[in-house]
């Protein structure tokens, strides 16, 4: 048996890392500023990391979601507190297309209607009705084509009001910085707005944190910088640091109903462990503030080398695009393969940078530097 060939492969096995950095099977080392599709959200290797989810696989790594577990009870007590939510319910699964799911039924469930709102260039997963809401028609299976979507240009807030006005919308779904959109940014008008009209509306607003979320924007959540308050909030990545792990963040006014969500190895016992440790380092070292403070001098550094091969520069925190006049392919491979840095990318001209949270400030300047490298300016 062979694997089943769906990705394209950069010829590099990755077998260590350590906290921005990793290292493939001859010892090359690699500057980190992809984080595993903005995954590693403390750094790879964690010793506290390490030693959290080692004493709890030797303790219980699994049992099912049919008695108390008491480390999920934790998590929820403890997340509220850190995201400043702690009146929302926490239910928690396996990925991010599997929050997604969850969320967009919870929405047609509260309000009996089946259309959802979802923004131009959004991806919100590959499952079912996560890939109905995502804009990209090639990855959008027959039997998934159902037509409950209406995807409407981010930050076009007449648009939006004109399609809410209908009053069949169930929910609209947004990520307030879309990653595998080229990082692009919802303004705080349209947000507010948008919250002010699902209001009116009956519909229920799902903020989508996935790739955004938990620290990675400056900001616990990415929506915390336009002052709107969603009604469900979905998380994945970088919540347990590389372990199978989503959450859906639910308010007070969406009612629990025995059977109607479930999972098997949702918020087993060794995620918890994870997700817990995460937060413990998020917290104990500053990681958010150190997001925001690395973010802002990449943002200034990257813009200032005033090359004329980069067209603009947008992002928050550590999550930025560096958007090319030309094709991103060949100074993507180049940063890989002669400066052994590993970035993400978007559409066809878009470098993403997914860094984990505890990028230094040393390791920030040499990447500009290696950056600076890697695209010259054209002599004259």
């Amino acid at each position: 048996m062979t694997l089943f060939d769906v990705y394209p492969l950069f010829p590099v096995n990755i077998v260590r890392g350590k906290g921005c950095h990793v290292w493939d099977d001859k010892g090359t080392e690699y500057l980190d500023l992809y984080g595993g599709h903005a995954v590693i959200s403390i750094g790879h290797a964690h010793p506290h990391y390490i030693e959290a989810i080692s004493r709890q696989v030797g303790q219980l790594g699994f049992y099912s979601n049919s008695v108390v577990n008491t480390l999920q009870q934790q998590l929820a007590g403890r997340l509220g507190k850190a995201c400043g939510y702690e009146d929302y319910r926490l239910f928690l699964i396996n990925s991010g297309a599997e929050a997604n799911e969850n969320a967009l039924k919870l929405a047609s469930f509260h309000t009996g209607r089946t259309r959802v709102l979802s923004a131009q260039k959004a991806f919100h997963g590959r499952t079912s009705l996560a890939v109905e809401v995502t804009n990209n028609p090639k990855i959008i299976a027959p039997i998934n084509a159902n037509g409950h979507t209406t995807f409407l240009p981010l930050n076009d807030l007449e648009a939006w009001k004109a399609e809410l006005a209908k009053g069949d919308v169930a929910a609209c779904i947004i990520e307030c910085i879309q990653g595998v959109g080229g990082i692009q940014l919802a303004t705080a008008e349209f947000m507010q707005g948008l919250r002010q009209a699902c209001d009116e509306t009956g519909t229920v607003l799902i903020c989508d944190e996935i790739q955004c979320g938990y620290g990675r924007s400056g900001k616990f959540f990415a929506h915390q910088w336009l002052e709107v308050a969603p009604d469900i909030i979905t998380v994945a990545k970088g919540i347990a640091n590389g372990f199978p792990m989503g959450a859906v963040l639910i308010s007070p006014k969406f009612e629990a109903v025995y059977g109607q969500l479930g999972t098997t190895f949702g918020g087993n016992h060794l995620a918890c462990a994870a997700a817990l440790a995460v937060l413990d380092v998020i917290e104990g070292e500053g990681l958010i503030e150190n997001a925001r403070k690395i973010g802002e001098f990449l943002l200034s550094e990257i813009k200032n080398l005033g090359n004329e091969r980069i067209k603009e520069i947008r992002g928050r925190g550590l999550m930025i695009g560096i958007e090319l006049n030309e094709p991103y392919k060949e100074v993507r491979q180049r940063l890989l393969f002669d400066k052994h840095v590993f970035t993400g990318c978007a559409g066809t001209n878009v470098l993403r940078l997914l860094p984990p949270l505890c990028l230094s400030m040393e390791e920030a300047e040499e990447f500009v530097e290696r950056l600076r490298k890697t695209l010259p300016t054209p002599s004259l």
